[in-house]
């Protein structure tokens, strides 16, 4: 069973983050197998997904949706929910799991104090992942292992 994070006393602090924008950090060490947060907010057909947040060609992406199938995907813009300032990470050390219809957000290593919390996006466009297509989809995380998108590998 998985420790859940109580909001009162999370372990972590949203600020200003080098990989992009805003970033969440841990404020103490967290062990493996946390269940820091939920990936909350308005929960969206895809349909309605799409027309809220048109993908344009040569626009670079950026939303705060989560699909958790083909059904619903959430909206985390609509309202202060902490987890859309999760970033990306080519080196994870969080994981999004989905459990009953809802995102929650779990570290998959030990994290350090200071260290930024991240999950990888793998996402996946219904379109080939050319060049061009990544270049939209950009990757900032810094790791090693970058692979300079936010694009998962199709299968």
């Amino acid at each position: 069973m998985l420790a859940r994070a109580p909001k009162s006393t999370r372990p972590f602090e949203v600020r200003s983050s080098p990989m992009q924008g805003q970033g969440v950090f841990a404020t103490r060490a967290i062990p493996v197998g946390v269940r820091l947060v939920e990936y909350g907010g308005e929960r969206l057909t895809p349909a309605q997904a799409e027309a809220r947040y048109p993908d344009l060609d040569g626009e670079r992406h950026h939303t705060f949706l989560f699909a958790i199938d083909d059904d619903l995907v959430i909206d985390a813009a609509v309202d202060d929910y902490v987890a859309k300032w999760i970033n990306h990470s080519c080196d994870p050390n969080c994981d999004a799991v989905v459990d009953d219809r809802r995102i929650w957000i779990e570290t998959i290593r030990p994290v350090r104090r200071g260290e930024e919390l991240a999950y990888d996006y793998a996402y996946i466009l219904d379109e080939p992942h050319r060049p061009a297509a990544k270049r939209r989809f950009p990757c900032h995380c810094g790791a090693t292992s970058c692979r300079r998108t936010i694009l998962g590998k199709k299968r």
